[in-house]
């Protein structure tokens, strides 16, 4: 039921009961260019006047122009010119920001960019040549500078100075002199800004400073540092930092509980142009230079700026199964095409679901340094009200009333986690910390979700910030069934409270494999640990299901075995009586096709039927759901939602189940020496196996530090007929490289498939 249209500035979004976007009608956005976008493009604004003396610098990306005279006489100084002898003082001649010996060091050697990358917190170093050999009485210092009207006082002008002469915060030191040539160390502060500085060489020239020209290749990118102790980001295992911060290539589990599938995304921190994109999307949200080293505020905004939601970021969100406007959530490959296009364009990508978003924000943090993982909670609760309840509701024969259920149960949500330093909370709450990029619901007035401390979680103190509450309930709610009578009378009759967060998965260090770690997020379920975190999560207002219902006897399961799309599904309702005396069961079985946010594509059929079980015994009901009855109505959903409802005279219980029905994958061959560049191959390959024609297929192909994405359009591939796609690449790094291929169909998503090699220098 359409509850909510709001008005975006770049489309309008049709929302479900639920808030969620469940479509999309479109205004021209490219003809209309984001507000944030225009205010860049413009430089410098006008509206500081009577609050600040200059303007807030929110800008890294857009400066243009010097910063300061070439010439920049001391104020002291009794006229205000040039030396009459340049000559006779010191001058440079070139300026080496040592970019090899660097990167190694700092690691960052990956990042495809011309300009140096180094992390914060770490020395590196810089060799100036100048005309002469230096000299005793000789001054000259380095600034670095970022943004717009850089500012000593706000941390975006850092002058570093070679002798007793006090200087900014970052620390220098002659390392090297030989002859004219002299290299410099510098060490930027653990929490210095994050971003693209220029660099300036100043020296005392008699009556003031003598600057170096604009010379962009001097600019240099200073990330966030998992290898240093004193940055916020510190990470202590090594094995953990190359692979939350280093890799490239990910993947997300998707599916359900039971029959767990996995998403191969690249992440692609280092290609082309995705360090600028990050930086640009700060630059959009309008967030002030000298904030940009605090590790809280650059997350927050991180987490609001991937969705486009309420602020012209990153991505548009879509669970319309109308995607003619954009790309499908299922057509990416990974993120580096959605960032280089907003980047580009200044405009919303379209499209994406909860993957896209946590593939796009795991990007996002690992290029500036950040350590993160993306995370999939399996049977995830979206509480719409704010409490530890799952609200669902029946009609009186017990089909489900998707008029008035506003609470959903998702099949599975990814989100991300990242490693931080929490100063701003009590001891103990550091290490990982959830956020998420998903527009779900709003933090202070943003649609974005943490950092929240995941050990704050798993002890229910609910008090810190940011979105603990909310978090919280997505592992945590009830499951509370409710029968609405014919007046609009809620009646509860059955509490699920094990059903939510039934598994939480994110990569393996090692593998591909899913690494279980449920356990940093809820205790045992049933334990006294359990029971002690919902009880304090109640003192700080979550409220829970405190419903005194009657003891129950009947319990029914639902067992059913994964088949391939396009097979008859065999479902077994098994009802256990418990009771002394048999029961005679009244039982409704409501099948539907499901988005994978719970939310009903499509309903099937509802089988009534009657049941008696003998006393403390089970009995099933056998039920089969052939392929004609589903496959009309699949659109390109492959989760079927089945729930059963039993009702006796004086109880009624209710069991649910979801099966994703599996689909075939691409096979992805690699030929060639393994070489960096040395020229290798992809081979695509793909047979229909149904008796339906596939149509509209589009073919998308990329390979983190191998290939840039390649894409194919076949229009028809009719039943049984096979397509193969070959595309040449280069290989650019070296190490295990993955190649990632997926397939769109107007009436078939999700194929996909991988291949991996490695690669040596």
């Amino acid at each position: 039921m359409l509850k909510l249209i709001s008005l975006l500035s770049s489309d309008l979004t049709i929302r479900d009961s639920t808030d969620r976007p469940t479509s999309l009608l479109h205004l021209s956005v490219t003809s209309v260019k984001p507000p944030a976008i225009m205010s860049l493009s413009k430089g410098k604004s006008h509206n500081h006047k009577g609050r600040y003396t200059e303007p807030v610098s929110t800008s890294n990306l857009g400066h243009s122009g010097e910063d300061f005279p070439l010439f920049e006489p001391f104020p002291d100084a009794p006229t205000a010119r040039a030396p009459a002898d340049a000559g006779a003082y010191l001058s440079v001649q070139k300026v080496d920001m040592c970019q090899q010996t660097n990167e190694l060091q700092h690691k960052t050697a990956s990042y495809n960019t011309p300009n140096l990358v180094v992390r914060r917190g770490q020395q590196f170093l810089v060799r100036v040549t100048f005309n002469r050999p230096l000299q005793q009485r000789d001054d000259f210092q380095l600034e670095f500078l970022i943004g717009e009207n850089p500012s000593a006082s706000r941390g975006s002008l850092v002058v570093v100075t070679f002798n007793s002469r006090p200087g900014g915060p970052w620390s220098g030191q002659i390392v090297e002199s030989q002859g004219a040539t002299v290299t410099l160390g510098i060490t930027p502060t653990p929490d210095a800004i994050v971003g693209r500085f220029r660099t300036n060489v100043a020296i005392v020239a008699g009556t003031g400073m003598q600057r170096t020209n604009r010379d962009a290749a001097t600019d240099v990118y200073v990330l966030f540092n998992a290898w240093c102790k004193d940055d916020a980001v510190f990470l202590p295992n090594e094995a953990e930092r190359n692979e939350y911060v280093l890799n490239d290539y990910g993947v997300m589990y998707q599916g359900s509980f039971e029959a767990v599938t996995t998403r191969d995304w690249v992440y692609g921190q280092f290609e082309r142009g995705v360090l600028d994109a990050c930086i640009y999307i700060l630059d959009v949200s309008k967030m002030p230079i000298n904030d940009r080293g605090n590790i809280i505020k650059v997350i927050r905004m991180g987490s609001a700026m991937i969705n486009a939601q309420d602020d012209n970021g990153v991505c548009v969100g879509n669970w319309s199964d109308d995607y003619s406007m954009g790309r499908s959530p299922t057509s990416w490959t990974g993120s580096v095409q959605i960032l280089r296009q907003y980047a580009k364009t200044g405009v919303p990508v379209g499209y994406a679901q909860c993957w896209v978003f946590a593939g796009v924000f795991n990007t996002f943090l690992r290029t500036l340094g950040i350590p993160a993982r993306t995370v999939t909670n399996f049977v995830s609760a979206h509480d719409s009200n704010g409490n530890l309840k799952i609200d669902l509701i029946c009609l009186p024969d017990g089909s489900p009333d998707e008029r008035n259920t506003r609470d959903s149960i998702w099949n599975y949500h990814c989100w991300n986690e990242v490693f931080i330093r929490r100063d701003d909370l009590p001891p103990g709450l550091g290490g990982w910390q959830v956020v998420d990029a998903t527009p779900q619901e709003t933090s202070d007035g943003y649609y974005r979700c943490g950092p929240v401390s995941m050990i704050a979680i798993k002890e229910g103190l609910l008090c810190h910030p940011f979105d603990a509450g909310f978090v919280f309930s997505e592992v945590n709610s009830d499951v509370v069934f409710y029968k609405r009578d014919r007046y609009g009378t809620l009646t509860q009759y059955w509490v699920e409270t094990d059903y939510i967060g039934k598994a939480v998965y994110t990569k393996s260090l090692d593998s591909n494999s899913p690494n279980n770690i449920t356990q940093n997020y809820k205790y045992l379920p049933g334990s006294a640990e359990d029971q002690r975190t919902k009880d304090r999560a109640k003192e700080y207002g979550m409220e829970s299901d405190q419903s005194e219902l009657p003891e129950i006897t009947l319990s029914i399961i639902i067992n059913a075995r994964q088949v391939n799309l396009g097979q008859d599904v065999n479902l077994q309702v098994d009802f256990h009586n418990n009771s002394d005396v048999p029961k005679t069961v009244q039982a409704n079985l409501a099948c539907s096709v499901i988005f994978y946010t719970g939310v009903r594509a499509s309903h099937l059929k509802n089988h009534n039927f009657t049941i008696t079980v003998p006393a403390n015994q089970m009995k099933s009901e056998l039920v089969k759901l052939t392929a004609n009855e589903y496959m009309p109505y699949l659109g390109t959903q492959i989760c079927l939602h089945f729930i059963v409802t039993g009702q006796i005279e004086d109880e009624s219980v209710t069991a649910i189940k979801v099966l994703e029905l599996k689909i075939p994958t691409l096979t992805v061959t690699l030929s060639g020496l393994p070489q960096v560049r040395q020229q290798m191959f992809a081979n695509v390959t793909f047979t229909n196996p149904f008796n339906f024609a596939l149509k509209d297929c589009r073919l998308a192909m990329e390979g983190a530090g191998v290939m840039s994405e390649k894409r194919r359009l076949n229009k028809v591939i009719e039943p049984h007929a096979s397509i193969s796609w070959k595309e040449s690449f280069i290989p650019r790094l070296a190490g295990k490289r993955c190649i990632v291929a997926v397939m769109d169909c107007s009436n078939l998503c999700h194929l996909r498939g991988v291949a991996c090699v490695n690669i040596t220098p």
